[in-house]
């Protein structure tokens, strides 16, 4: 059943329509930003920031009151809507500092959601001269973080203003004065067991660790979750690489990876077990006829995991594009909740990092991921001898719930017998 509220001509999450309701707000002046243009509650919230910062305009330029003299041409820094269902953030750190001259478009705030981190621009040039908000905090959508005073560059700005500067200089005084008062060993001895407090650190979690765990557990909460391994001989995939790469670096404008195979071997297997595609849904299954396949990439944050759309329409070097794209948009912390949201099976590759094999956790609401391993050379039977072939091994998590085993292993064997034989791909085999 859905759980959208219908209010008048347009739709409205619950948490938006209490917020409606209790406002005694025009639903049809708010812009919905939701699926379909439904309104969510940060829609509202900046709806509402909006309303009363044009209030605070109309009593500035009341000649009555002069209390905001010399900030006409004043504009505040507010969060902007953060994404569907996305209320609040953290504020990561001030890129730029109070006082700083900032131009049109220069990042001024850092701030961080369970999804991602975004950087709030200036809308003009000019002084911060407010900045009403820590690191550390959380604020919703449509709060006021700072203030930017419209103007001209200074021609030296490289001095803080005295008062900054004092109070900057008393800070340095204290911290150095405090340093001097403390005892040259502050180490405290302790008994064998015991734990020295001096030598641990305690920091919050970002949004973005908080996010991962808390989805990690409800999966081995909710999923009856099973993993099945096999191994693959990647040597015709190795030959292949080595004998196109040139050509296709040519073409294409990118290196030939190895994970444009698993995501296309990914889909096809896909296309024959669909429930490893499907979802539960209370006590539905949704099957998708479309391929989101997302791929895991670690970040100095955390993991994340950007999703190729549509990835049956690209071809190889739209693929290898794509995946080098979100690669780069996540080592700058740059990539958006758009990138991330829609996928249907999850591929993982913790080879990179040496990994020999491993037990992926499922992202849900997805029933399937795929774990990528080290390649690594060891001795196999081939025709009855002894060879040493580049082998890897591929471990396949999924809720049992909807996938039988038997689907699961087939599954699996299927990717295995195209990577072995990538001409499969090309013939349909």
């Amino acid at each position: 059943m859905s759980n959208e509220i219908k209010t008048d001509l347009k739709l409205a999450m619950p948490s938006a329509a209490k917020m409606i309701e209790e406002k005694n707000l025009d639903i049809n002046s708010i812009n919905g930003t939701g699926v379909d243009g439904r309104v969510t509650k940060g829609d509202v919230l900046l709806y509402l920031s909006s309303t009363s910062n044009s209030k605070s305009e109309k009593n500035i330029s009341s000649p009555t009151n002069n209390i905001f003299k010399g900030k006409e041409n004043g504009m505040d820094v507010v969060v902007p809507v953060l994404g569907e269902s996305v209320v609040e953030a953290t504020v990561s750190k001030w890129i730029k500092k109070q006082g700083d001259y900032v131009e049109i478009d220069d990042p001024i705030i850092e701030l961080e959601t369970d999804k991602v981190t975004l950087e709030v621009p200036a809308s003009v040039s000019g002084i911060l001269e407010n900045t009403m908000v820590s690191e550390g905090d959380t604020v919703e959508v449509g709060a006021v973080l700072g203030t930017i005073v419209a103007g001209e560059k200074p021609i030296n700005n490289k001095e803080a203003p005295k008062d900054l500067k004092s109070k900057n200089d008393n800070k340095e005084k204290t911290e150095v004065s405090n340093i001097e008062d403390r005892p040259v060993n502050n180490v405290v001895e302790t008994s064998r067991g015991e734990t020295n407090v001096n030598l641990e650190e305690r920091i919050p979690m970002s949004r973005l660790r908080q996010a991962i765990a808390r989805r990690l557990k409800e999966a081995q909460n909710t999923a009856a979750m099973l993993t099945t391994y096999n191994e693959v001989d990647m040597s015709a995939l190795m030959e292949m690489r080595k004998n196109y790469q040139e050509s296709f670096e040519k073409k294409n404008g990118v290196r030939l990876g190895y994970m444009s195979f698993f995501v296309k071997a990914s889909i096809d297997a896909l296309n024959q077990f669909p429930a490893v595609n499907a979802e539960i849904d209370g006590n539905d299954i949704i099957y998708k006829n479309y391929y989101n396949i997302g791929v895991a990439v670690g970040t100095s944050q955390g993991l994340v995991v950007p999703v190729l759309k549509n990835a049956d329409k690209m071809s190889f070097g739209e693929t290898e594009l794509n995946i080098a794209e979100f690669g780069k948009k996540a080592k700058d912390g740059s990539l958006a909740i758009s990138d991330m949201a829609g996928g249907t099976f999850t591929i993982s590759n913790g080879g990179v990092y040496g990994s020999l094999m491993s037990s992926p956790i499922l992202n849900p609401p997805q029933s399937g991921i795929l774990g990528m391993h080290k390649i690594q050379k060891r001795p196999v039977a081939i025709d009855d001898k002894i060879e040493i072939r580049p082998m890897m091994y591929l471990a396949l998590s999924y809720d049992h719930r909807i996938i039988d085993g038997r689907e699961a292993v087939s599954f699996l064997v299927r990717i295995k017998e195209i990577i072995e034989d990538p001409r499969r791909l090309v013939v349909g085999a």
